[in-house]
C-alpha cells in the first residue's frame, strides 16, 4: 500500500541465458550475484559461505579455481550448494575444462589472460556439450596486448576485447554468452557498459571491480551501478568490496530496492535527526535494522526521530513509529494503533512489523 512510487525504468532487451534453474537476461529479473573469498580447496569452509551468501539472497555464486585440486572439490561444492556456481578461471584453460566436468552452471574466463583463441575453442566446445555458459568476464587492468597499445586502457578497448572473444566464441558456434566490462573507474566502467549495450545483445553483468572496502567501494558500486540500471543497462550485478561478501549481496539489494527494480527485505526510512530529535534515533535505527535482518518481506518501514516529518513520513509507510519526547506512536497503514514509552518503541515496533509482514504474505 505505502510502498513508494514505482518508477518505470527502460530495460535493454537481451537474450536470455540460463545458468543452472536461474535465468539472466530476456527480461528476467536483474540476479544478484557474489563470489566467495575463502580457500576453494577447503571445502567445508567454502561451503559454509556460499550457504551465508544465498541465506543473504545471492542467486549465484562464483568461485576461484587456481588449481586442479580446485577444480576437483568444485564437484563436492556443487552437490552441496542450493544455489549455482560459477568457476572463476584464469592464465589456465584446462581448469575450466576440469571445472566443466565438476559440474558448475557456468564459467568465466577473462580474454586477457585465457590463452590462444585454440584453447577458447576448446572451453566452448566442453561448455556446449555440458550445456552451460560463458561469462566472458572484461577487466581494464588486463586487456591483451595489441588492444592495449592501439586503445589504451580505455572503455573502447575494453569492448573491442569483449567483442574480439565473442566473435570467437560465435566462430566456434557457441552462442550462450554473458559479459562483463569492469574497471575500477566509474566513468570508464559506465562508458563501456554504454557502448557494449550498442554493440551487442548479450546480457551484461555489471560491476566496478577492486572498488575498495566497505564503505567506500558500496558509494563506487553504487554510482556506477546504479547509473548504468537508471538506463535500462544490467541483466545481473556484483558489488565487488574488500571484506566479507555477504555485505555485497547486502548492498545488491539495496542499489536494486532503490530503483524499485526489486526488493529482498523491509526498506526502512529513517530521518537525518536534528536539534528536534529527542532520543537517540541512531541506536533505534540499529536496533530495528538487527531486529529485521531476517526479514525478507518487501515493508516499508519508517523510523523517525521528531514531530515535524515524522508522522507524516510514518503515515506514508506501511508500518511506522514517531518517536517524541518518552513516547512513540506505532502507525500501520496510515493510521496510529499504539503508543507507546520510549523504552517499549523498539520492539512493539518490531512486533508489529512481523505481525503486518505475516498477514501480507
Amino acid at each position: 500500500m505505502h510502498s513508494g512510487t514505482e518508477v518505470p525504468l527502460p530495460r535493454r532487451m537481451t537474450r536470455a541465458v540460463d545458468v543452472g534453474a536461474v535465468t539472466i537476461g530476456g527480461g528476467n529479473s536483474i540476479v544478484v550475484q557474489s563470489m566467495t573469498n575463502t580457500d576453494t580447496r577447503d571445502a567445508s569452509s567454502t561451503s559454509h559461505q556460499i550457504n551465508r551468501l544465498a541465506e543473504a539472497g545471492a542467486e549465484l555464486v562464483r568461485v576461484a579455481v587456481p588449481d586442479m585440486e580446485a577444480a576437483e572439490t568444485l564437484r563436492q561444492l556443487c552437490s552441496e550448494s542450493s544455489v549455482p556456481l560459477v568457476a572463476d578461471i584464469h592464465f589456465d584453460h584446462r581448469l575450466a575444462l576440469a571445472a566443466i566436468s565438476a559440474g558448475v552452471s557456468k564459467v568465466r574466463i577473462n580474454p586477457g589472460n585465457i590463452g590462444s583463441q585454440s584453447r577458447v575453442r576448446e572451453v566452448a566446445a566442453a561448455a556446449a556439450g555440458a550445456d552451460i555458459p560463458i561469462r566472458v568476464g572484461v577487466n581494464a587492468g588486463s586487456l591483451p596486448h595489441d588492444i592495449r597499445e592501439k586503445y589504451g586502457v580505455s572503455a573502447r578497448g575494453m569492448v573491442e576485447t569483449a567483442l574480439r572473444e565473442t566473435q570467437a566464441l560465435t566462430r566456434a558456434g557457441f552462442s550462450s554468452v554473458v559479459l562483463s566490462l569492469k574497471a575500477s573507474d566509474v566513468p570508464t566502467t559506465i562508458a563501456a557498459n554504454q557502448l557494449m549495450s550498442g554493440r551487442a545483445d548479450h546480457p551484461l553483468h555489471l560491476g566496478i571491480t577492486e572498488a575498495g572496502a566497505e564503505w567506500r567501494g558500496t558509494i563506487k558500486s553504487s554510482v556506477g551501478i546504479g547509473y548504468l540500471l537508471g538506463q535500462g543497462i544490467g541483466d545481473t550485478i556484483r558489488v565487488s568490496l574488500t571484506g566479507d561478501p555477504v555485505q555485497e549481496v547486502r548492498a545488491a539489494w539495496e542499489i536494486l530496492s532503490a530503483w524499485n527494480l526489486r526488493r529482498r527485505g523491509p526498506n526502512i526510512v529513517s530521518c537525518p535527526t536534528c536539534g528536534r530529535c529527542t532520543v537517540d534515533l541512531p541506536a533505534i535505527v540499529r536496533e530495528v535494522e538487527r531486529g529485521l535482518s531476517a526479514c525478507t518481506i518487501p515493508l516499508t518501514v519508517a523510523v523517525m526521530g521528531c514531530e515535524v516529518n515524522g508522522p507524516g513520513e510514518a503515515r506514508e509507510a506501511d508500518v511506522g513509529l514517531a518517536c517524541g519526547r518518552g513516547v512513540g506512536l506505532l502507525m500501520r497503514e496510515g493510521e496510529v494503533v499504539d503508543r507507546v514509552n520510549e523504552n517499549e518503541m523498539v520492539q512493539a515496533l518490531l512486533a508489529l512489523v512481523w505481525a503486518y509482514g505475516e498477514r501480507k504474505e
